[in-house]
């Protein structure tokens, strides 16, 4: 029974860590969009009205453009990364799929991602946990 203790423990440590990184690579893309965004309508309102869009911000310095904003390089590296993060997130979306009844009539994707995170951490840290602590205590 030890071992499949372990298993369970492992499981468990494994799945939260998926979901935990996946809801971090969420929470880390809305927040860099979001101040590239507020960026570049600060650099809007600022740039003088007869200037075309995106020559110059406020003190002559160029306005923010998207290739500005955007993190990552390009090519075969950036393909890579996304390929990993796609994988981490469908990964995640298969476990938390026994969740999604839960927030069905919520369409705030923090509120989604987050009931999501803790419903995880709750049935799959906490209950597979316990149930190995059982396990390992019964033997």
């Amino acid at each position: 029974m030890v071992p499949i203790a372990r298993i369970l423990r492992l499981a468990s440590i494994v799945i939260c860590l998926i979901v935990g990184v996946s809801f971090a690579l969420f929470a880390i893309n809305k927040t860099s969009g979001a101040a590239a965004h507020q960026e570049e309508l600060v650099n809007e309102e600022g740039a003088p009205a007869d200037a075309p869009a995106g020559a110059a911000g406020p003190a002559g310095r160029p306005a923010a453009t998207n290739a500005d904003s955007t993190p990552g390089t390009t090519g075969a590296a950036s393909g890579h990364k996304r390929s990993l993060r796609g994988d981490i997130d469908d990964a995640a979306n298969t476990l938390t799929s026994p969740f999604a009844g839960v927030m069905s009539g919520t369409s705030s994707q923090w509120t989604i991602r987050t009931v999501k995170l803790l419903l995880t951490l709750a049935v799959y840290g906490f209950g597979l946990g316990f149930l190995a602590r059982v396990l390992r205590v019964g033997t």
